[in-house]
């Protein structure tokens, strides 16, 4: 069968243009003795790159086997050994499934571009030995991980001590959860670990963002350096290039990257000082209730009058989703008005040792239809009373495609699953509830957001609970000592949120708060601004290309 771009999509298999894999080539073949290994060789463009430096550094190709590939794919493998012996070069490659192949630490340099197959296409045997080979080396790789992520562990294990590793990679390294143990693996097993990341696409046809992995040595290393190139075109450059520190703890994302310098002092400046503490300072982040099927668990008024279920057991719930809370209070009144546009307003809340015959009638109707086989369902005695949580003083929107939002619970409505809720501290609820949410629309809480969220599909920025506990937020004694200012702002405030204006909002909160507050400087805010702008323009842009793409 001839191979096809839509066959090499589905394995996995995005062709390198040459003048990254010249770079890497340069980078990591350092002697004519070098033997060099290229996983996932596909046709081979790393080995003639490597062959190339080899021959450049005088090696004699024709006398011994320097040259390695594995390669899944028996057509390409054939295409990239003819290619090869054209060039003048000996390779031996393998047809064999990479994570088949034993590690033996025997390879100066490991290059290449590792197949990129998402967790949706990743399953089944290979799925499982690609685990497998990443557990031997001690990383841990949950369910989301892509096929790249074991690729990287693996690969590792075939150098030498003191060996190197030039790889492309799909930018999300930098910032999803389930790569954060490969992070901690590069540190802990290289002693040094630098990226190349790119202001454009650098892949023709493909919409996706890579960054240049070139780890060597023994760990751990203390951090890892940054160089941002415009282009390939800039790869030249890079060994006079200023290369930019971080010093991540643990997992942490390295987002932080892609910023500049100075905003990342700014941000470190506000985050460090006293003007900002964390969300859970302020108090328990939680999440709502669970129904397990919230069609059939939750009512307009209508539905509950039909039913002739009893208004004591019926609960009065924020509706399903999001949507409807883009104020900065949610009040009773908007409540009733949720309940007039025949919103599901009511959470079926039965008394479970004695509910009434209707509630009993509707329940006998949910098992006759199967509702009780549901998971959440039935892992619950008895299935049809759904476990609530405590009233929220703020509801949290934890899936946004602008921002997560803080709002005031003031209609004390439970809530469901798509919000979080925050119960705040008793000394700090009436100063909370009035002020938090305005306040938290300030630049720094929303650059934070973007460096602890993570971007999901369509551009969405998602917070996970221990994420929503590290939002940078403002300070109780900031707050407290700019309430009379914030309070005289709110109400136009709120206007301009009505009408979709976030920027104006900023600007008025950012002058109480950050300017006059916290004493940041013009300079400082600004780069706070474009930082945020710059991680939210990437996140939207990148979904955009990637609906355009499919």
């Amino acid at each position: 069968m001839r191979d096809s771009p839509a066959l090499r999509k589905i394995r996995g298999a995005f062709f390198t243009p040459p003048p990254i894999t010249r770079f890497l080539a340069e980078w990591a073949v350092r002697s004519a003795e070098d033997r060099v290994l290229e996983p996932s060789c596909g046709e081979a463009e790393f080995l003639l790159a490597a062959g190339r430096s080899l021959r450049d550094l005088g090696a004699g190709l024709f006398a011994g086997e320097t040259l390695h590939g594995i390669e899944l794919h028996a057509p390409s493998a054939e295409i990239g050994a003819a290619r090869v012996r054209d060039a003048g070069f000996i390779a031996d490659i393998v047809v064999s499934d990479f994570f088949d192949i034993p590690a033996e630490p025997a390879y100066d340099a490991v290059m290449g571009n590792p197949p990129y197959i998402r967790y949706q296409d990743f399953t089944g045997e290979s799925r499982a030995k690609a685990l497998r080979a990443a557990l031997r080396d001690g990383v841990r790789l949950n369910g989301l991980a892509s096929s790249w992520a074991a690729f990287v562990v693996h690969a590792s294990a075939f150098l030498k001590p003191g060996g190197r590793l030039a790889l492309v990679l799909p930018a999300e390294l930098l910032s999803v959860k389930y790569a954060a143990e490969v992070r901690r693996f590069l540190l802990r097993r290289f002693g040094s670990v630098k990226l190349v990341m790119f202001d454009e696409l650098v892949f023709p046809d493909v919409q996706e963002e890579v960054v240049l992995l070139l780890a060597e040595g023994a760990g751990p290393a203390p951090f890892f350096e940054v160089y941002q190139a415009r282009d390939a075109r800039d790869l030249p450059r890079v060994e006079q290039a200023e290369w930019v520190a971080y010093a991540p703890t643990g997992g942490d994302k390295w987002m932080p990257a892609v910023l500049r310098p100075e905003s990342i002092e700014a941000y470190r400046a506000a985050v460090d000082s006293d003007a900002f503490e964390t969300l859970v300072d302020w108090g328990q982040t939680y999440l709502g209730c669970v129904t397990g099927n919230n069609r059939y668990f939750t009512f307009n008024a209508e539905a509950a009058f039909k039913l002739r279920i009893p208004s004591e057991e019926l609960v009065r719930i924020s509706p399903p989703g999001s949507r409807h809370l883009r104020g900065l209070t949610f009040t009773s009144a908007a409540w009733q008005e949720l309940l007039r546009e025949e919103r599901p307003c009511y959470l079926l809340l039965p008394d479970p040792e004695d509910p009434s015959e209707d509630a009993l009638r509707y329940i006998r109707a949910g098992e006759m239809t199967g509702i009780h086989k549901a998971y959440k369902c039935r892992i619950r005695s008895p299935w049809w009373r759904v476990p609530t949580v405590p009233v929220a003083d703020l509801f949290l929107t934890y899936m946004d495609r602008d921002r997560p939002r803080l709002v005031t619970n003031r209609a004390r409505v439970h809530h469901l699953n798509s919000l979080y809720g925050v119960r705040l501290r008793d000394e700090r609820r009436r100063l909370g509830m009035d002020l938090l949410p305005l306040a938290a629309i300030n630049s720094v809480t929303l650059l934070g957001a973007e460096l602890v969220g993570r971007a999901y599909g369509g551009g969405i920025l998602k917070l996970e609970p221990r994420e929503a506990d590290r939002l940078p937020v403002p300070s109780f004694s900031l707050i407290e000592a700019k309430a009379s200012a914030l309070r005289a702002l709110r109400r136009r405030a709120s206007a301009a949120l009505r009408e979709g204006n976030l920027a104006e909002v900023v600007s008025m909160v950012d002058r109480v708060l950050l300017s006059e507050g916290a004493r940041l400087m013009f300079a400082q805010i600004r780069d706070l601004r474009e930082a945020r702008d710059m991680l939210f323009g990437r996140r939207i842009t990148r979904a955009a290309k990637t609906n355009g793409a499919g």
